[in-house]
């Protein structure tokens, strides 16, 4: 059983398309909550998780003016701690006025390249306001890379 390893970095967003869900004037249209939306999100990694311009889709449950919660995925390129490869990561989250909160698992049998094998997990807090964002993220490659 390969030993997991945790690695830390931060990630920016850029390009947040956000489009409204639904026929405007009927029940749980666009103006009103609950209401849904779809997200396609840009994000560059740097710290352990190098990736940039990542390509994420989000579906977006409002509940109220800023609450809520959402589920996505997000295709990543680039390496993890060096290994190059890609991989497609789970996210589900929940947001308020202050912020969102986000947990997050690596899809299974998603991984190319050195990254073959990847399962893992983590996840971040985001703050209202931040420029950037802090990730934790714990995983571990099924099989060896010597």
């Amino acid at each position: 059983m390969p030993t997991p390893v945790e690695t830390r970095g931060r990630f920016t967003f850029a390009d947040w398309e956000e489009t409204p869900v639904g026929v405007p004037g009927a029940p749980g249209a666009p103006d009103t909550t609950p209401r849904l939306a779809h997200a396609h999100v840009a994000n560059t990694f740097t710290g352990g998780v190098e990736a940039a311009g990542t390509s994420c889709d989000y579906t977006i449950a409002y509940t109220g003016e800023n609450t809520g919660s959402y589920s996505g995925m997000e295709l990543l390129s680039g390496s993890v701690d060096g290994r190059k490869g890609s991989f497609v990561l789970a996210e589900r989250g929940t947001f308020d006025a202050g912020g969102t909160v986000c947990r997050f698992e690596v899809v299974a049998g998603s991984g190319t390249g050195d990254l073959l094998g990847l399962t893992g997990s983590g996840g971040f807090t985001y703050r209202h306001g931040d420029t950037s964002v802090e990730y934790a993220f714990t995983y571990a490659l099924a099989r060896s890379l010597a």
